[in-house]
């Protein structure tokens, strides 16, 4: 059985978008494995807190990542 963990900064993403990455990994999943998988595959979804992650040396926020996603 798969287990697909997806980690986020918490405060990006909000609850509609957490639960279409959950569906739309695991019809990935299905996709390659075959439907009798959809059952048995599991996807996780792991915030980390604003600030406790670090790219580069540096703590990266959720409000530097939401004004990478607007170009700014």
């Amino acid at each position: 059985m798969p287990l697909v963990d997806i980690q986020l900064i918490k405060g990006v993403f909000n609850e509609e978008q957490k639960r279409e990455m959950i569906e739309k990994v695991t019809d990935t999943m299905v996709s390659i494995e075959g439907e009798a998988m959809r059952g048995v595959t599991w996807v996780r979804v792991q915030e980390v807190a604003s600030g406790e992650w670090g790219i580069g040396g540096k703590p990266l926020t959720a409000e530097m990542v939401k004004a990478m996603q607007t170009g700014g």
